[in-house]
């Protein structure tokens, strides 16, 4: 019996709080999670900083990526199998591109990233291709595989039908994660009914379609998705964090680039800011190594780099307020310039953040990002793109959402502390977004 084909001697089994139990019969599989690659994902929350939100949200992408691909499993096994549109020789594929599709995130994910310019897709194929223990497994199966796999997860195949399985506005990476997430985070908001979401999927060449009579299942995943975004992922504590944990990152390029001496060198930095950064070098940063460096950076004699690891190792979040049109034209200026007088750097303390999103884009298409619309399948055999049948996803779908706020230090108000008279004209500023 060749690799791909070898099954265990019995189904391991993971015990899973929001599918109960998580199946792995494939040898494959199994070896795969096994690696040291997918292990680290263990040390990277899946929600990076909303835990000073809602503390529950400890878990890993470890506990996402095997939801995802049990998700994979059976939808595979339980619905596709024996249909029309199907080809059995795609599973083994479609299990290892859902297993390891965020095998390459970093550290408090999408912060680094944006901080530092890398893409966890990118990594992930990287590490899919190259010298890893996961390559290792994968090219057991053929030479060929670890680069279909790549291409899976790349959105770079001509199986479109796996690539929506994975990546698409109603895959199983979403939908695991709006159950998960809403499971950790103690929200009712991301619960919908998968079972019945799954039972009404069909098999295409072009990509997953929904039977018309499951539509209002796909509706309600679809608010599910909207509140989930606009109650958790967006929460204006959560982003405090994230604007912090951006500043320390931005602190500790620039006083690399000026040759500042550390009391403790971020040696694991060191790639990254030269813009040489191996697999290797990226597959030793998790989130306790970026906690050990917060701690002993509070020591630093640098006062701002020791002051933003304070304040977020211990929760001392910024404020914030509304950012509107209005205020940045007749008082962001003034405001940066009385900050810079009352000894507070804008450019760390002083951040305007902005969040964006639509429910549900029906004009994306598979030329877009691989996210093409969600697609009706008709009693007569037709398809339909979902907001054509559905007036609620229709009105969903009409205008994206945006949300800008300005985060501050408390201390920037604090009539406590020196720069009295300075602090209040600040005071009388903000206010006036209010």
């Amino acid at each position: 019996m060749c690799y791909a084909d070898k099954k265990l001697s019995e189904t391991k089994v993971f015990k899973d709080p929001v599918h109960r139990y998580i199946h792995v019969d494939d040898q494959v599989v199994w070896d795969l999670v096994g690696t040291a690659e997918f292990q680290r994902l263990r040390r990277i929350k899946q929600l990076g900083t909303t835990y000073t939100t809602f503390h529950g949200a400890e878990h890993s992408r470890f506990g996402h990526s095997l939801g995802v691909y049990e998700i994979i499993r059976r939808m595979i096994d339980d619905v596709f199998t024996g249909r029309e549109g199907w080809n059995p020789a795609d599973r083994l594929l479609c299990l290892c591109a859902a297993l390891l599709h965020d095998v390459g995130h970093g550290p408090f994910s999408h912060s680094f990233e944006k901080v530092f310019a890398v893409d966890h897709e990118e990594f992930t194929q990287r590490m899919i291709v190259g010298d890893t223990e996961i390559n290792n497994v994968l090219k057991q199966v053929s030479t060929e595989f670890p680069q279909q796999v790549a291409d899976i997860i790349g959105k770079k195949s001509n199986n479109k039908l796996a690539i929506s399985m994975i990546s698409s506005q109603i895959d199983a990476d979403r939908m695991d994660y709006l159950l998960r997430d809403a499971y950790f985070t103690g929200v009712s908001y991301g619960k919908f009914d998968l079972e019945r979401l799954l039972r009404v999927m069909r098999p295409l060449p072009q990509g997953i379609a929904v039977k018309k009579s499951g539509m209002h299942a796909v509706e309600h995943y679809i608010i599910s998705r909207y509140q989930m975004y606009w109650q958790v992922y967006f929460h204006p504590v959560t982003r405090s964090a994230e604007v912090l944990l951006n500043s320390i990152f931005k602190r500790v390029r620039y006083l690399y680039q000026e040759e500042y001496r550390f009391q403790h060198q971020p040696v694991h930095f060191y790639s990254i800011f030269d813009g040489k950064i191996s697999v290797e070098d990226y597959l030793q940063l998790d989130e306790n190594i970026m906690m050990y460096y917060f701690q002993v950076w509070q020591k630093e004699d640098d006062t701002i780099l020791a002051d933003l690891c304070r304040r977020f190792l211990h929760r001392h979040l910024l404020k914030y307020v509304d950012f509107t049109d209005d205020f940045q034209k007749n008082n962001w200026v003034e405001l940066e310039h009385l900050c810079k007088k009352a000894e507070i750097d804008p450019k760390y303390y002083v951040v305007v953040d902005s969040i964006s999103d639509l429910p549900y884009d029906f004009y994306r298409s598979e030329d877009d990002d691989g996210c093409q619309p969600i697609l009706l399948l008709m009693p007569d055999g037709k398809l339909r793109e979902l907001s054509r049948e559905s007036h609620l996803v229709e009105a969903m779908s009409r205008k994206e959402q945006t949300d800008r706020k300005l985060y501050y230090p408390y201390e920037m108000i604090d009539d406590n502390t020196h720069h009295t008279e300075m602090k209040s004209k600040i005071r009388r500023i903000l206010d006036r977004s209010k």
